[in-house]
């Protein structure tokens, strides 16, 4: 197959590849938790390999319910020399027999033939991991998108992709929205492209997605953090009247108060700033205007009425309700110039 790598032609070791630019290699390991991450991986390889060759012939491994010689039947040239890919799920569960035959075949992969290996994270399988990474092959690391920069650097990527506009605000509120998820973010992604027209604005994205529980509390905490104290118990009273619940309230209020405050105690540009801390030079830019609202102790205030509040949603109070308007108000009195 063009497409793979050919015997004796492995590329130089450690050829880390991410999930969007991975192409189809004699082996490719696609490693790490974030199970949509891997699908996309995998999903990218296998329709590489079937448009270099329409009549692949695919097939389909368990490492855990391994039948010993499995892999070389799998590989061996077909009756009509289709191409073969052969997708292997569960290598963090192999058995003995999976590593003795894949070791094995390292070391003389066949032609004309991509063997794609999915390990979705731990310790077993890691001499065989090794070694793939020791011969050079394609590996993906699929890592959980934890940061909120990450997530949108996701979400930028995913529209890029599809040639679509995206405001950096719409952005950050699409990630507030359903960013718990990434499957549900890329799907939000998705349906955005597909039923939305023009450059994608935060008036889009709360109208597909404003009635979600971490949009309404990033409501709560923008009201809140701008002074605005009855819209913010207003929000915060539908909110809780229809079932959101106190503790991601309290979290987005406790996220909008770290970000002033990381803000407050740095020096520099907005570029130099979000370099430091692993921000986006648009959000600095607005927490430094945010900053400008704020005393020193009224910060420390509204932190404090905060860190009270998540403790006591969390259990420490019998009206968390209570604990929550306490936060919004302490915060909303707290703006200069309210």
């Amino acid at each position: 197959m063009a497409a793979a790598q050919k015997r004796g032609t492995r590329p130089p070791a450690s050829n880390p590849a991410a999930w969007r630019d991975v192409t189809p290699a004699a082996i490719v390991l696609v490693s790490g938790p974030e199970d949509y991450l891997g699908i996309r991986a995998m999903d990218s390889v296998r329709s590489q390999v079937r448009q270099a060759a329409p009549d692949v012939e695919v097939s389909r491994i368990n490492a855990a319910a391994y039948e010993p010689g499995s892999l070389l039947m799998q590989v061996s040239p077909s009756l009509f020399g289709e191409s073969k890919l052969i997708e292997v799920e569960a290598v963090e569960a192999m058995n003995e027999a999976f590593l003795t035959d894949a070791l094995s075949y390292l070391g003389q992969p066949a032609d004309d033939a991509v063997l794609v290996l999915r390990h979705a994270g731990g310790a077993r399988g890691k001499k065989l991991l090794d070694a793939v990474r020791k011969g050079g092959w394609p590996v993906v690391d699929c890592q959980p998108l934890k940061k909120d920069t990450d997530k949108m650097a996701f979400v930028s990527a995913e529209f890029k992709e599809a040639g679509r506009r995206i405001d950096q605000e719409a952005v950050l509120a699409l990630v507030n929205a359903v960013g718990a998820n990434l499957s549900e973010l890329a799907a939000a992604c998705s349906q955005l492209i597909a039923d939305s027209t023009g450059t994608v604005t935060p008036d889009v994205v709360d109208r597909y997605y404003g009635g979600r529980v971490e949009a309404t509390a990033f409501k709560v905490a923008d009201a809140a953090m701008a002074g605005n104290g009855p819209l913010a118990l207003s929000t915060l009273r539908h909110a809780l009247a229809t079932g959101a619940d106190p503790v991601p309230l309290v979290a987005a209020l406790a996220a909008k108060l770290r970000t002033v405050a990381r803000v407050a105690g740095a020096s520099g540009s907005a570029a130099q700033i979000a370099a430091e801390l692993g921000m986006q030079p648009w959000l600095v830019e607005q927490a430094q205007r945010d900053v400008r609202r704020w005393t020193p102790d009224g910060l420390v205030r509204s932190i404090q009425a905060t860190a009270e509040a998540d403790a006591q949603v969390k259990g420490l109070s019998r009206d968390p309700v209570y604990a929550v308007e306490h936060a919004v108000t302490v915060i909303s009195m707290s703006v200069q110039g309210r």
